[in-house]
């Protein structure tokens, strides 16, 4: 498996700065569950990383709730073997800062209602009176 996490064509995090631990799954498995080692965490130092500083900064404020001490970590333990959870741990922490790392959209000009908006909203609306104002009892 390549050391380095490749986010965009060109954002890259390398190896050194992933850290791997290994555990044993929880849930159903029988004898396989209590001897493999097949969960993964997966740990990235998002603070002391070495992403540009502008995007460090946006993975850090839109990943704030996840963040342990500047510390992202993932884990992994849906498939039964090791290298399985290895390869979703690392696709999912890479989705993470992938979207956390995109740049804010362009902020929405505002524009005001045409004409017509605005004359089918009040002749809807003198309608729906219309129909509110029929159903008091004075034609009797």
């Amino acid at each position: 498996m390549p050391d380095d996490l490749p986010l965009t064509r060109t954002l890259v995090i390398p190896g050194s700065e992933l850290a791997e631990r290994f555990s044993r799954s929880s849930g159903p498995g029988g004898q396989g569950v209590n001897t493999a080692d097949s969960r993964v965490e997966l740990s990235y130092d998002v603070a002391a990383s070495s992403l540009p500083a502008a995007t460090r900064a946006r993975v850090l404020e839109a990943l704030a709730g996840r963040l342990v001490d500047g510390v992202l970590t993932v884990a992994a333990s849906e498939h039964r073997t090791q290298l399985a959870n290895r390869r979703a741990a690392r696709e999912r922490l890479a989705d993470l800062v992938r979207q956390a790392a995109a740049p804010p959209p362009p902020p929405r000009r505002a524009t005001r209602p045409t004409r017509g908006s605005k004359e089918r909203r009040l002749s809807a609306k003198k309608r729906r009176g219309d129909v509110k104002r029929g159903r008091g009892g004075g034609w009797d």
